[in-house]
């Protein structure tokens, strides 16, 4: 769990055009994407006692619409959930996983560069946020570049479908150490029960076991919604809870 949640501190600083330091933690902060609430938002472990953390909030991101607090310490995220929550803050419970099983052979995914898969992305996002704005949408699939800073090694993946247009993706971010996170992993709805998330989960994992056979390998998953289920099949294993605040 610790170096699960040292990879993600290390993956949000590096990745940011500003850090903020604050009690407990720090913000990142990203004008070029300020629709984007990985790359503007504050992470925190454990706040001193006192610390107005909806006030740090808006001290750091009030010059956008949207507020998000991310608390990687379990106790503290759950004693500073009810404030939070009255205050108008949607909390959600994440899942580390870790994947304990055995390293798949190779799915069959493929690494892609952005703009083969941007207009995917487009459409993906269009159909999750029917109402957001072409350039939110377009931030929202460009601010993968930012991504390419966080980690020693960042790929793309994606696999295709039998006509051949890729029909699911997800980034594989990975450290020198070897730690490696698997994170975004999604298919196209009108591609799903055909496999391709399963490829490119299989190959994300070979990937990094073959870059570093003893190195950590995790996701983080939603701890209502049922992918954890479909993770914990395929050899991963929940170690720890991080939680979230949203406000918009």
């Amino acid at each position: 769990m610790r170096t699960a949640l040292e990879f993600r501190r290390g993956f949000a600083r590096r990745q940011a055009d500003e850090v903020v330091e604050l009690p407990g933690g720090f913000a990142v902060l990203s004008e070029r994407y300020r629709y984007s609430h990985e790359h503007n938002q504050l992470v925190l472990d454990v706040p001193p006692s006192g610390v107005d953390v909806a006030g740090l909030a808006e001290e750091v991101l009030g010059h956008l619409g949207h507020r998000r607090i991310a608390v990687f310490d379990e106790a503290a995220g759950q004693a500073l959930a009810p404030g939070l929550v009255a205050a108008g803050y949607q909390h959600e419970v994440e899942l580390v996983m870790v994947h304990r099983g055995p390293v798949p052979a190779p799915g069959g995914a493929e690494q892609v560069e952005l703009a083969e898969l941007a207009p995917l992305l487009e459409r993906q996002w269009r159909s999750w946020l029917p109402w957001a704005t072409d350039d939110s949408i377009a931030q929202l699939v460009s601010r993968r570049t930012a991504r390419e800073a966080g980690a020693d090694r960042v790929l793309i993946l994606a696999a295709r479908d039998a006509d051949g247009e890729f029909g699911a993706w997800a980034d594989l971010y990975q450290d020198a150490a070897g730690t490696a996170q698997i994170e975004d992993l999604a298919t196209a709805e009108h591609r799903q029960r055909r496999g391709l998330a399963d490829r490119v989960l299989t190959t994300a994992l070979h990937l990094a076991a073959e870059q570093a056979p003893d190195g950590l390998r995790f996701l983080v998953a939603d701890a209502e919604d049922w992918p954890q289920q479909w993770y914990a099949r395929r050899g991963f294993v929940t170690v720890g809870r991080t939680h979230g605040f949203v406000r918009m």
